[in-house]
């Protein structure tokens, strides 16, 4: 039996949680975190190489610029479906460290690529889906990190993971333009003339930036996670989450918060190189995830106090009113509109979706469990105990699965804006289709988790 099995885990009994469950669960978690701010790097990292692609000589349409940011984010989402039932199958140890040695493909492929202008365009489109590899990451790394914590601690630790986690979104905004400007791996670099002046870039630094990271962070997972036996199942057990009525409805809200996270981080800096080209976007497009990344923190504190569902509420709310915010603040009409203003209000939605988060990834746990526990009322003790595992391993699968859809908000809400663009010559369409989902967030979350009579309060 390998030294990294543990055969027995009893999160919720008190005096296992402290002698021996504690430790072993957020040294699990602290390796967990550098990994999942690596697969969020990768994922994004089109999201600033597009932007420079057009100064040093690719001559793509401003659609096809759109297309390469938004392809990770369908690769990512597809590949998390398939993700979210790894742990179970392999060990969260194992499929750790060969999910995050997995993103030096993209990295390395990237960093070869772009030093070329001459490299095709679906050459670069499928490098653009390896990236796919990072956002398959997420739905894996949080299925893992549930099983380590008691039912008091999910929130915690699930917004730990994913907060921190998607710092690797902002991280990414924040270095590559930095380490795109000098020779940090040597090589030649890519040279353009602007205003009589020539410039220089190592656009390659973008993906070789994070290769010696990855693979620290891949020797770490393998020498110190652990797996779990308690967490073995086959996908056949797992798949009994597609009959369950509240997967679908968890996908559905969590597509409103992470779905809108992520679209918005992977095309903000080209909506606003598009809608305020007099504005640089790469000094300002790491904040916003920056605050996002930091509020899911926040939120899953939050949310374990006050409840998912109250949380979950009241952030669509908030979400609709800072879309109509940025809608205030848009040129058009002969308006040259106002990037602080816009910003702003972008800042304000970004910290919803932080919250929004962590507070829709608290609730699935709490609705599992309940429904297990439910089931099991007036059972014998070892019925009951069952149902705590099965509630887990469920939850878990949904966690990932909910995940999984969710993401494809990083391929749709760049493309709805590519399109509406298109179509209308202004992003207005896009941001109303976006306020009318988040109302019907707020009926979902309302109807089934939030009101006194609700059938699984949360």
């Amino acid at each position: 039996m390998s030294r990294y099995l543990i055969s027995t885990w009893e999160p919720e009994v008190p005096t296992f949680w402290q002698s021996r469950g504690k430790p072993t669960a957020n040294r699990n978690l602290w390796i967990s975190i550098p990994a999942l701010m690596l697969a969020f790097a990768i994922w994004m990292v089109w999201s600033v190489v597009v932007v420079n692609l057009p100064s040093i000589g690719f001559k793509y349409s401003t659609n096809q610029l759109f297309w390469l940011a938004a392809v990770p984010g369908l690769s990512g989402a597809t590949l998390r479906i398939f993700y979210s039932f790894m742990v179970p199958i392999f060990g969260g140890r194992k499929w750790t460290a060969i999910s995050t040695a997995s993103l030096l493909v993209p990295a390395l492929g990237i960093g070869f690529a772009v030093q070329d202008p001459s490299t095709s365009y679906p050459t670069m489109l499928v490098l653009s889906l390896l990236c796919g590899f990072g956002g398959g990451n997420f739905a894996s790394s949080m299925a893992n990190i549930s099983f380590f914590y008691p039912k008091a601690q999910k929130g915690y630790a699930l917004g730990m993971n994913a907060g921190l986690g998607n710092l690797g979104v902002s991280a990414e905004q924040f270095v590559v333009p930095l380490v795109i400007t000098f020779a940090l791996f040597g090589g030649e670099p890519q040279t353009w003339t602007k205003a009589a002046q020539t410039r220089q870039m190592w656009l390659q630094n973008a993906g070789f930036v994070w290769v010696p990271f990855i693979v620290v962070s891949t020797l770490a997972a393998w020498f110190g996670m652990n797996d779990l036996a308690s967490a073995k199942a086959s996908f056949a057990e797992q798949a009994v989450i597609f009959k369950r009525k509240h997967n679908w409805l968890m996908c559905w809200l969590y597509v409103g918060t992470f779905g809108s996270f992520i679209g918005y981080s992977a095309a903000f800096p080209l909506l606003t190189s598009t809608l305020f080209p007099q504005v640089n976007p790469l000094q300002y497009a790491f904040v916003g995830p920056l605050v996002s990344a930091l509020a899911r923190v926040a939120g899953g504190w939050v949310a374990d106090r006050l409840g998912g569902a109250r949380v979950t509420l009241w952030t669509f709310g908030a979400m609709i009113g800072a879309v109509l915010g940025v809608l205030h603040f848009l040129p058009g009409d002969g308006n040259p509109g106002s990037f602080a203003g816009f910003f702003g209000m972008f800042l304000l939605l970004f910290a919803c979706t932080g919250v929004g988060n962590a507070s829709t990834f608290r609730m699935i746990p709490v609705i599992f469990l309940s429904l297990h526990q439910r089931a099991a009322a007036g059972q014998p003790e070892a019925v009951k105990s069952q149902a705590i595992a099965s509630a887990n391993k469920e939850a878990a699968a949904v966690l990932g699965f909910t995940s999984a859809i969710a993401a494809y908000g990083a391929f749709f809400i760049p493309k709805a804006y590519g399109t509406s663009i298109a179509l209308t010559g202004s992003a207005n369409a896009a941001l109303w289709w976006f306020i009318g989902y988040y109302v019907s967030c707020i009926a979902v979350t309302w109807r089934f988790y939030a009101r006194k009579a609700a059938e699984m309060p949360c």
